[in-house]
């Protein structure tokens, strides 16, 4: 079986009560298997939990859920609405860029990479964390979505505000399964349209999520956000 544990830092202790579970020694074969195989597979498997790396459950502020990572070459890299510095910026990034100049009056980066906000305390984390090149969601029900789901089941005990920003169906589903609110600590949830061009003019232009993330945090004692994105 493929052991995850050295590679999900903080996240390990969180992981250790489902590591071990039927469902999660599948999935577990089941990605080393996809990897290993002749269809590409994104992220790049070193990629595979940069989110969790780079945002520690001890230092969730904000979770803002993706569905999966972005089926085309060079694109993703661990980090949900992400990519890589020098990619091209997918359309949901760029109606998110849009949203934040008009909430904040932060003008559009010249970057699509969110490592910025993920080292703040964001945790940029998709419902299913692969897929195969070329094929959306071509990994749906191998389950991740119960190892995802875990993981922010586990947050209820951090003992910090956390808003919750959840933008479409999917990812409010999501929260839902995974009892966000059900904490004894200050919770946010933000939910609106999803930025994809096919929704955005829906409800998510205009929602102001990130004004109101820092407003909740200010509001209990925490720094804001920094959200403009680094070069």
């Amino acid at each position: 079986m493929a052991d995850w544990s050295a590679e999900l830092g903080s996240w390990e202790e969180v992981a250790a009560s489902f590591l071990g579970e039927s469902w999660c020694r599948a999935l577990t074969e089941r990605v080393k298997d996809a990897y290993q195989g002749e269809k590409p597979v994104y992220p790049p498997r070193e990629d595979l939990f940069t989110a969790l790396r780079l945002t520690p459950p001890e230092q969730v502020r904000c979770v803002i859920l993706g569905q999966d990572p972005y089926p085309g070459e060079g694109q993703a890299h661990g980090l949900a609405f992400s990519v890589r510095p020098g990619v091209a910026i997918p359309r949901s990034l760029n109606n998110i860029y849009k949203e934040l100049e008009s909430d904040l009056g932060v003008p559009p980066a010249g970057t699509g990479s969110l490592t910025s906000w993920a080292e703040e305390g964001v945790l940029l984390l998709n419902n299913v964390l692969t897929v195969y090149g070329g094929e959306a969601n071509s990994h749906k029900g191998w389950g991740w979505e119960e190892f995802t789901a875990r993981l922010l089941l586990a947050l209820q005990n951090q003992p910090r505000p956390i808003a919750f920003v959840l933008w479409g169906r999917g990812a409010q589903t999501k929260g839902e399964a995974a009892k966000i609110t059900d904490s004894p600590y200050p919770r946010l949830v933000i939910e609106s349209a999803h930025p994809s061009p096919l929704s955005a003019r829906r409800g998510f232009f205009g929602s102001r999520p990130f004004s109101r993330v820092n407003r909740f945090l200010e509001e209990h004692g925490e720094r804001p956000i920094r959200w403009a994105v680094e070069r």
